[in-house]
């Protein structure tokens, strides 16, 4: 098998279903071996049967990002299984199932739940990884984290002040993190995708928002899930071996003002 990702070792997490899924798709289809990270086994387990089934490297483990314990065990047992991580992609977020609510609105229960996946989850997955990721390193290639954040950041769009807020936290962790670790030649960058659609249902966009966004674009249709995996690969990619500590926004030419 060739690919610019052959030999590596590479976690999706929330890879159970939509971009998730689509970047374990492009990272055994570039000759890596994927490791599909989902609270959902049953959706996780299907994809991993569908990759293998069509020739790829793909292993399936439980994982609740919000969960401290179940990252430290998820880590332990990607330990013991690889040995060495050369890429991570923290994509795990809850979103599609948010009700769109002014921030005076939102339980506190609500805002904690998603501030454990979205901002701490992708702190927690890290700092467990970082062993691995460091042995990944040492292969010469270095290893690379893909932080998931989100293009509403930028926009400031009300109903779900909490994502939005969470998605902030993910760009300025990005920056940091890109800098405690350029020394164990790991690199850190944030993938900001506009929006996008999938096989998920989102209820959080109208039918109206949703052609007032595609206005607001250069590019004038929706975005799919091959509109983001694409760059997803460059950053996990030696293509982008002098890439860090950046956001990279993939929206299709929305001007941010």
């Amino acid at each position: 098998m060739t690919g610019p990702l052959v030999g590596r070792v590479v976690l999706v997490t929330g890879g159970a279903q939509g971009l998730g899924r689509a970047y374990a798709q492009r990272i055994v289809a570039d000759g890596g071996t994927v490791v599909v990270a989902d609270l959902d086994a049953e959706k996780g387990a299907a994809v991993v049967a569908d990759l293998v089934g069509a020739g790829g490297a793909a292993t399936f483990v439980p994982l609740d990002v919000g969960d401290p314990a179940a990252v430290t065990s998820f880590a332990e047992t990607v330990a013991s299984q690889f040995g060495a991580v050369h890429g991570l992609v923290n994509n795990a977020a809850i979103f599609s199932t948010i009700t769109m609510r002014p921030f005076w609105e939102i339980p506190t229960e609500e805002w904690d739940r998603l501030m454990a996946v979205n901002l701490r989850g992708p702190w927690l997955v890290t700092s467990a990884l970082l062993p691995v990721l460091r042995e990944g390193a040492r292969t010469g290639h270095g290893a690379s984290i893909v932080n998931v954040g989100s293009d509403a950041v930028w926009l400031g769009r009300p109903g779900y002040l909490h994502y939005i807020a969470s998605k902030g936290g993910v760009a300025g962790m990005t920056h940091a993190m890109a800098h405690e670790l350029g020394g164990d030649s790991i690199r850190v960058n944030s993938l900001s995708p506009g929006p996008t659609y999938t096989e998920v249902p989102r209820t959080t966009v109208s039918p109206e928002q949703r052609t007032a966004m595609q206005a607001a674009q250069a590019l004038h249709r929706d975005a799919e899930p091959a509109d983001m995996v694409g760059v997803v690969a460059f950053l996990l990619s030696d293509d982008s071996r002098w890439v860090t500590g950046q956001t990279v926004s993939v929206n299709g030419g929305v001007l941010h003002r």
